[in-house]
């Protein structure tokens, strides 16, 4: 970001333990918080924050004037309800997240910004002290994962990965069936990973980086803080527009995003990992059809599971016929199918509901509901393990290998061939290409 970049408004700071959002004094455990990135993913953040009256939103910071002001206005506009007189003008906007850092009365950060600001802000937000909310996929990169995580540990901050389905029920009582050995051995599972519509190119299996033309940067938008960190592109209106539009545009370009692995996948395997009881590892190896093992892109583990990338559901059910129960069922592009010794099972997210065979699996998992729907407590467990200083239910390490399994199918398609990958050491072994493929530079001056 621009090194000259100020507040848009700094209003008048007070501790954050000495004031509430309704003008009275606050508890002594009230969480201050600052958002960055009013967007897409932004606005539905601070819809939550507002709600919670145990913390307060002391800052909105957004490099995008509008987007910013907005941020501001929604606060106030909903804290200024419960205030006697009927106003508040007590939420600051940046468009510098360094200056909402340096503020001592923020307690807490929700970093949703494109992905490729979420590890240099997550990692200068737990230096400054400040615990850390980050979408997914918390980097670009397996380098970028590793050293969030070192700093995280190394400043003794509480950090939320932002895969919310974790924290639904109905899918923990799943997850818990599935880790508890109720499916038996799980042999396979699989999932999603589709094609992605790339401005210019057409289709493609990952993100590209395509040459768009250059086109003025709308008013009140700081361009060169928005790219940051990543390589030059000149403005487009495909990487970032107003309104607001109801999907994260940029994720196409791999400078700036992780395509697929920015939106469904990044869920889907996150949910794998945890049932398989691997949220904390890896796969061994990533094995390309051309191999001729199996017939799309499939991921093994050390415990023998293998995890099987498909386009669609029907060419699941069509290539993987004699491994593949023909009554197994996956409704769209949002989870997992689970194959073991004793039935299969899908976890959904995103809506739908759980779906077995053999049905008498249901009686066991004793389920609230199918149903996989309503809220979760995603961020109720960030906000209670702030306070207690405990891990919480996607700490740093999950989202790293959530992110991480991403970033391993994609240097997989790109190389066009089977890896052999050490999820201790985090390196292919003995492999200087697919090394290589592990960290990118970031554009001068920044760094982590």
């Amino acid at each position: 970001m621009s090194g000259t970049a100020g507040a848009l408004a700094m209003p008048w700071i007070v501790p954050a333990s000495a004031r509430g959002a309704d003008g009275t004094t606050a508890p002594a455990n009230r969480i201050a918080v600052g958002l960055v990135g009013h967007g897409c993913m932004g606005r539905g953040h601070l819809r939550r924050l507002v709600g919670d009256k145990g913390i307060q939103v002391l800052a909105v910071c957004d490099p995008d004037r509008s987007r910013c002001q907005d941020g501001k206005e929604v606060v106030e506009s909903n804290y200024a309800v419960s205030r006697p007189e009927g106003s508040y003008s007590g939420c600051a906007a940046y468009s510098d997240y360094r200056e909402m850092l340096a503020r001592a009365d923020i307690d807490a950060v929700v970093v949703a910004t494109p992905d490729h600001w979420h590890t240099p802000i997550s990692v200068h937000a737990v230096k400054a002290g400040k615990d850390v909310y980050c979408e997914k996929p918390v980097s670009l990169t397996l380098r970028q994962g590793r050293a969030l995580v070192e700093a995280v540990r190394a400043n003794k901050r509480v950090f939320q990965t932002g895969s919310q389905y974790r924290s639904m029920q109905t899918l923990n009582q799943a997850i818990a069936f599935v880790r508890a050995g109720g499916l038996g051995k799980v042999k396979h599972v699989f999932t999603i990973w589709g094609w992605q519509n790339i401005p210019l190119l057409g289709k493609s299996r990952v993100p590209l980086n395509p040459v768009l033309p250059e086109e003025p940067v709308p008013e009140g938008l700081d361009w060169e803080q928005w790219v940051g960190p990543a390589p030059w592109h000149p403005y487009n209106h495909h990487y970032h527009r107003n309104p607001i539009p109801g999907v994260v545009p940029w994720n196409f370009c791999e400078d700036f995003g992780l395509g697929a692995s920015t939106g469904y996948h990044s869920h889907a395997t996150d949910v794998i990992q945890y049932a398989l009881g691997l949220e904390e590892s890896g796969p061994v190896e990533l094995i390309q059809p051309s191999d001729g093992g199996y017939p799309t892109l499939t991921c093994r583990y050390a415990n023998g599971v293998l995890l099987h990338h498909v386009d669609n559901w029907d060419q699941a059910k069509k290539l993987y016929k004699d491994v593949l129960p023909q009554e197994a069922r996956l409704v769209g592009n949002f989870g997992g199918v689970f194959v073991g010794e004793r039935g299969w099972l899908t976890i959904l997210y995103g809506g739908g509901k759980l779906e077995a065979g053999p049905e008498s699996l249901f009686d066991e998992m004793k389920l609230t509901r199918r149903e996989v729907s309503g809220a979760n407590n995603h961020h109720a467990n960030w906000f209670e393990c702030i306070k207690s200083r405990e891990r919480p239910s996607s700490h740093e390490e999950i989202g790293h290998r959530s992110a991480s399994l991403g970033q391993l199918v994609i240097i997989a398609y790109k190389l066009g061939r089977s890896l052999k990958w050490d999820p201790v050491k985090e390196v292919f072994a003995g492999d200087d290409e697919a090394n290589r493929m592990l960290e990118r530079p970031m554009r001068a001056p920044w760094k982590l």
